[in-house]
Order: C-alpha cells, then structure tokens, then sequence
C-alpha cells in the first residue's frame, strides 16, 4: 500500500526542483522526458516491491528521486555522477519526511549506485537499493526507448545496408544485455520480458526490410 500523503510530497518537492531549474524551463522537451521517465521507473520500482515484498512507498520514492539532480545543470560530463548528486539532494528531503535512518540510507545508496554502481559513502547493496537501477534500466529497454532510439540515430535516413548493418549490431548488443543479471527474481522476470520485446520488434524490422529490397524466394 502507498503512503499518498507521502507520495504527494516527494512529487512536489521533485517538480518544484525541476521548476526552478533554470536550463530545463529552457528545454521544455528535456524538462517533460525527464519527468515522465521519472514516473515510468517509479511504477516500475513499485511493480518490483510489491512482488518482492518490498516497502512499495520507500521504493516509489526512491525511483522517484534517482534523477533529481537533473534539476542543476550537469555539464557535459556529468550525467556519470547524477546518481551521486540526486542522493545528496534526496537526503535532506528524507529526513524531513521523518523516514528511518537505516530506511534512508538505504534509499539513498540506491539512488547514488543506479549509474555505475558506485557511490560515494559507504552503503550495502541490498536487493532493495539494486531495484532502484534495475527499474531505471527496465524503462531504458522499453517500447519508448526503441521509438527515441531510432529517431535519434536517424534510422530512416540511413540506406539499405547501413539499417541492415545498424540492425545487425543492436540486435548482438541487446542479446548480450539480456544476460546481464538483475537485483531481484521480480526485475529479471521484467528485464526478461522487456529485452525480449525489444529483439522480437528489432527481428521483425530487420525481417520488413529484408522484404523491402527483393521478392523472397
């Protein structure tokens, strides 16, 4: 069950610091992605908790404040230690809301490992502070992200063979990535289920185009 007062409150405080972030005013596209993907891996992390048994409240505001820090401009470079920076935004707000010590630690070394599993203060990989990445990384692999994929890479402004050869490399790519092992029974399940869609669109692409060029014996 949701605190949603609880809720409520970490939702106001993450679009008030989004608000007064003057760079993201001035990208609205940026500003709207963010908040969306936001929301997309907090219901995510809260289809995680409540398989795992999780505290789903913790969980959704974890996932809810893993990118804060987007609210200051990053450089070029600094995406690589948002996951750092969000947890010291986080802190602050958390103990406003009265959470547990131990609660908040936990929550914050899982929102500062969800980049590169690094954080820095000292913290324990618990199931709980996995599922913060593992839901971030679930939304990164799914359907939005092969529409942004391939409009970003241009997809249909490449010829033939160069959509063929592209096609090739995300498809080795995403076979490797469905190996890669996830923080709890519930995330692999989803991580599973998520790479599989992706391949299954991608094979069934590269199937249409192979169509596009010649009768098929």
């Amino acid at each position: 069950m949701l605190n949603r007062e609880i809720i409520r409150k970490t939702e106001e405080f993450l679009k008030r610091k989004f608000d007064e972030a003057g760079y993201l005013n001035a990208e609205p596209g940026a500003k709207a992605y963010r908040l969306e993907h936001t929301y997309r891996v907090a219901n995510i992390g809260r289809e995680i908790a409540r398989q795992e048994g999780f505290d789903e409240t913790e969980m959704v505001i974890a996932c809810l404040l893993h990118d804060v820090a987007y609210c200051e401009d990053l450089g070029e470079d600094g995406w690589k230690d948002h996951g750092r920076r969000s947890a010291q935004i986080a802190r602050p707000f958390l103990e406003e809301l009265g959470l547990a010590e131990e609660r908040i630690r936990d929550i914050c070394y899982g929102i500062a490992i969800h980049v590169d599993d690094e954080a820095d203060f000292e913290g324990e990989r618990t199931p709980f502070a996995l599922s913060v990445g593992d839901a971030d990384n679930i939304d990164r692999f799914d359907a939005y992200r092969i529409h942004e994929m391939l409009s970003r890479d241009d997809f249909l402004g490449m010829s033939f063979e160069d959509k063929r050869a592209y096609l090739g490399r995300r498809t080795a790519r995403l076979r490797e990535l469905r190996e890669i092992p996830q923080g709890t029974a519930a995330a692999e399940k989803l991580w599973k289920e998520r790479l599989g869609f992706y391949l299954q669109f991608l094979g069934k692409l590269a199937d249409q185009l192979e169509n596009s060029k010649e009768i098929a014996e």
